[in-house]
Parts: C-alpha cells; structure tokens; sequence
C-alpha cells in the first residue's frame, strides 16, 4: 500500500506521534527503507520509496525530486509492537546495524527472535 492508504486505513495513524529508527536502511538488493513505530498502534513499519525514472543527482549521491507522488512510497507494517520501551528494546543497537549491506535483515531478525513475528511481505 502507498503511504495515504496506510494513514487513510486507520485514522489513529494519522494523528499519533511516531518514532522513527532510521531512513538509511538497505535489504540484499540496495532497496533504501526507513523505518518506524507508530506509537498509538504499536506498528512498526518500513517505508520504501521507489526510485524515480529521472531525476537530478546531488553532490551527495541522493536522488533530488521535487515532487515525489505518494504513490511512490510504499508501506509495508513488519510487526506490532506494544509500547515505546519495547520498540526501543527490541531494536536496541539499530544505529550500528542501519548501514550495513542487507541491515533491513537485521530488523527481521530482531522481531523475529523477540516473538514479534514479522508480517507477510515485509523485507527479510
């Protein structure tokens, strides 16, 4: 689903604060997500945004798009997690695992191994 679905799909995302752990996340394909918890759901989840077909590269090697349809960003929620303490526990060490060639597996695994099981489709 594209962001505006997901938000449009429950109204409580929409109007809950949100924790974001980090926008520099990367699976086996070079795919960037972000990721992040919606804190009135317990949701976490990862955001792809698509490359666009053109565009005009920065002097630091970013896509630069002036207007990127919400189409484009795709959402995926990987699990449900309770409350911000567990989040933050569960994710604990997510600084040092972001930047890493397929870090995104990481996430998986972490839920996973904690007894939140990641959803259908998310990126493992």
């Amino acid at each position: 689903m594209d962001i505006e679905q997901f938000y449009d799909q429950d109204n409580r995302r929409r109007n809950s604060a949100e924790v974001e752990f980090g926008t520099q996340w990367f699976d086996a394909r070079g795919s960037r997500y972000e990721l992040s918890w919606v804190e009135d759901t317990g949701e976490l989840y990862v955001m792809l945004e698509l490359a666009p077909e053109a565009g005009s590269w920065t002097p630091f090697g970013d896509v630069e798009v002036d207007r990127l349809p919400a189409s484009a960003l795709v959402v995926s929620v990987v699990g449900v997690v309770p409350d911000r303490a567990t989040v933050e526990q569960v994710l604990d060490g997510w600084q040092d695992e972001m930047d890493k060639p397929d870090g995104i597996h990481w996430v998986a695994e972490r839920l996973r191994s904690s007894g939140f099981a990641t959803s259908p489709g998310a990126p493992d």
